[in-house]
């Protein structure tokens, strides 16, 4: 999505744009089709489809994107960290507002796949996450006894 359409689309749309996007690039349906300029064609691929008899099973079960294997972390509960100022272009689960502030790991939760790769088919590619508390002051500079804890992982983390 251009900067500038995302910065005036609401967060229904940016939901919709991506999973058109996915669903493109994954040739499950082509841009004329998405379009209505085309007739609907075949999948390029096999296609899951969610069939009633599962429904229980996926919705009771879940889905875990917890990584089979350890992976070593940097930090520890209680640790200082500051956020990276990354300004990628595609996808990240940073948000723009804690970029470069400093925070406190407060939960450390385990490895997970990592979701800026998994969204681009790079792999899980797995790292630690972490709760980070930050207080509404380094977020804001609001003097306010408010915090906000954000999962984050490793990569976008350094020492402080």
């Amino acid at each position: 999505m251009k900067p500038a359409e995302y910065l005036q689309s609401s967060y229904y749309e940016h939901w919709l744009h991506a999973f058109e996007t996915l669903l493109t690039e994954k040739g499950v349906i082509s841009a004329a089709e998405l379009q209505g300029t085309a007739k609907p064609t075949p999948p390029t691929q096999p296609v899951t489809v969610l069939t009633p008899d599962i429904v229980d099973a996926v919705v009771l079960g879940g889905a875990s994107s917890r990584a089979k294997e350890d992976v070593p972390g940097q930090f520890q509960v209680g640790d200082r960290v500051r956020t990276k100022c990354l300004n990628p272009t595609n996808h990240t689960r940073l948000p723009r507002y804690a970029r470069g502030k400093v925070g406190t790991i407060v939960i450390a939760h385990g490895a997970f796949a990592t979701p800026d790769t998994m969204a681009h088919g790079l792999g899980e590619q797995p790292q630690q996450v972490y709760a980070v508390r930050f207080s509404a002051e380094e977020l804001w500079g609001v003097r306010r006894p408010d915090s906000v804890c954000i999962d984050l992982w490793d990569n976008y983390l350094e020492a402080v």
